[in-house]
């Protein structure tokens, strides 16, 4: 995957443009921000159905991930694993037939840093609850630890999660921000999910954050080496103080970030490794 994410929960006016241009800036891949209605408004089984039928008019590979589990056991008003999966079992009539173009990502950033210790149960009652569901689809997991795995509990249960799935189907997803500073620190992490035989992208980074300054170079060059997707965070409507994460200013494709530049234009960039879905004619 050679993508970004689009945070259409809190901007649905701009979805249409923003897939359109995304993929013209030669991505092959967009991670889809949805609402479960828990803490934003919820985005229900037509407003989905929309949502796949886009990325597929447009040769995207559609990544549907619910936010309202962000920062559980932390963040007092994230909801549970167990809510994402009543969440998806209620839209998918939407999913349901589209199961070449969509992956399910369950829950954003299920846990914080506190009682992330759950993370391996509720991650694998989740995918079980899914298939038990009908779901047939590719499913993707994030890392506890605001998706950044500082404790390993992802990296050292993803087995036991990949073997609680009957479909063995279900691929892992880290994101990489101030915990990823390094050359190092990157490799390291990606390369134990590679010796494993575990499949692994990075599902949202930045340039820069809060927490530190992530090493988008080594991060792209690394998952280039490996074979590995990347998703980088966002395309546009950052707020709360991190507007540097917007790639294109005000949605506008023509008015590129310094991020959105690096991203799509730079070395082992979008531009330079992306190619279309096979399932697409690429």
């Amino acid at each position: 995957m050679r993508g970004v994410n689009h945070a259409h929960t809190w901007f649905t006016g701009r979805t249409t443009a923003a897939l359109r241009d995304i993929k013209a800036l030669g991505a092959n891949t967009v991670r889809v921000v949805l609402s479960t209605g828990d803490q934003w408004t919820r985005n229900d089984t037509a407003d989905v159905a929309n949502v796949v039928a886009q990325c597929k008019q447009n040769k995207l590979i559609c990544v549907l991930e619910a936010h309202d589990t962000t920062g559980y056991g932390e963040q007092g008003a994230a909801v549970s694993l167990a809510r994402a999966a009543d969440y998806w079992i209620s839209v998918r009539s939407a999913l349901t037939g589209q199961e070449n173009y969509v992956i399910v990502n369950i829950g954003n950033e299920p846990y914080g840093n506190s009682n992330y210790a759950g993370w391996t149960a509720d991650t694998s009652a989740a995918v079980q609850r899914l298939r038990s569901a009908g779901f047939e689809h590719t499913l993707m997991v994030d890392a506890p630890n605001w998706g950044q795995d500082w404790s390993f509990t992802m990296r050292d249960n993803a087995a036991s999660v990949f073997a609680a799935d009957p479909n063995r189907n279900t691929m892992f997803s880290i994101h990489m921000y101030g915990v990823y500073d390094t050359p190092a620190k990157v490799s390291a992490y990606l390369n134990a999910f590679v010796s494993a035989r575990l499949p692994i992208l990075v599902g949202e980074f930045g340039d820069m954050h809060s927490d530190g300054n992530p090493d988008e170079d080594a991060i792209m060059a690394t998952t280039q080496s490996l074979g590995l997707g990347y998703l980088g965070w966002s395309w546009s409507g950052n707020g709360g103080g991190v507007e540097y994460l917007d790639m294109a200013y005000g949605f506008d494709p023509n008015s590129l970030s310094a991020w959105g530049q690096r991203i799509f234009r730079g070395a082992n960039g979008i531009a330079a490794t992306s190619r279309q879905a096979t399932v697409y004619g690429g």
